[in-house]
């Protein structure tokens, strides 16, 4: 239970920007006596906009609670606010795809999102679940990302394939699979290029892994997992959409919720791609990288 609470405070910390934004026009909207009427519903709409959820997002949440307040004849605002909470768990709740082993998981998000460094926390999750972990430096287009990866690798006490810079990352895919069959490995972690000279280079350049991942190790389940940097807000879902056409998304990481977040962006990418929201980064730690749970997340952006 402290454990849990725990991590509630902190991810409650982490979103206070997207609720200091709310608070006010929430409150506003919400009070104990205010009926259910349009002023009020604009004044609701206004206050998730400003959690950075988006307007299409924010409308769609709307539309479903009049449907809902009209179902269940709701009266009041306070009533209203119980309801949307629901609606916004239910939007988050993308069914995970279960864990089949062994597993490739290519990492990809644009550079500056904490990419290396969530791949270094999913090994050591794994590792404590009994897992066996290889890492594959497959960014070979930025500097010192073989380097980066080489120290959460020593961190993890994992093995680490690498190339030097400039290296094919197709290549060292292949010898990632390798080492991933050689070892009996359970799960091979990709870092990925975060950004090559165009969106054609980089699609051509996921193709060419999935290609080498497909023919040489066909028994192996693939997830592609996007890093979103929380902070970046509406920036976040141009980014999953440039990766999705190049990469194909299985689920979302979220990180940097840790203070300065505005974490309504989750709603829109979740809405965008389809796909679930499996991690969220809320500290510096090792243990700060926790599995996604909507309604402790639409807890902390409320409470």
């Amino acid at each position: 239970m402290t454990e849990k609470k725990g991590l509630f405070s902190r991810l409650r910390e982490g979103l206070f920007k997207s609720r200091e934004h709310m608070s006010v026009a929430m409150e506003a909207a919400v009070q104990d006596d205010r009926p259910i009427d349009e002023d009020f519903y604009d004044d609701l709409l206004d206050a998730l906009i400003l959690s950075d959820m988006g307007a299409p997002c924010a409308t769609e949440a709307i539309d479903r609670l009049r449907e809902r307040v009209k179902a269940e004849h709701l009266r009041y605002a306070p009533q209203a606010k119980e309801a949307l909470k629901g609606i916004l768990v239910e939007m988050l709740e993308v069914e995970k795809p279960a864990l089949h082993w062994p597993m490739v998981t290519l990492m990809v998000g644009v550079n500056g999102v904490g990419k290396t460094t969530t791949i270094g926390k999913l090994a050591l999750r794994f590792q404590g679940l009994g897992r066996t972990i290889i890492l594959c430096a497959a960014d070979t287009f930025r500097a010192a990302a073989a380097e980066q990866l080489q120290v959460w690798a020593d961190r993890a006490r994992c093995p680490i394939v690498r190339h030097k810079e400039g290296a094919d990352p197709a290549g060292v895919v292949f010898d990632g699979i390798k080492a991933a069959k050689a070892r009996n490995a359970d799960l091979l972690i990709v870092d990925t290029a975060g950004r090559l000279h165009n969106k054609k280079n980089l699609m051509d350049e996921m193709e060419k892994m999935r290609r080498v991942i497909d023919r040489e190790y066909p028994e192996a389940t693939v997830r592609c997992l996007l890093v979103v940097d929380a902070t970046t807000g509406q920036n976040g879902l141009a980014q999953a959409r440039a990766f999705r056409e190049a990469a194909g998304i299985n689920g979302i990481v979220l990180t940097k919720l840790d203070g300065t977040a505005k974490g309504g962006i989750a709603f829109s990418i979740v809405r965008e791609l389809g796909v679930p929201v499996m991690y969220v980064g809320v500290g510096e730690g090792i243990e700060d990288l926790q599995s996604f749970n909507a309604r402790e997340f639409v807890d902390a952006l409320f409470e």
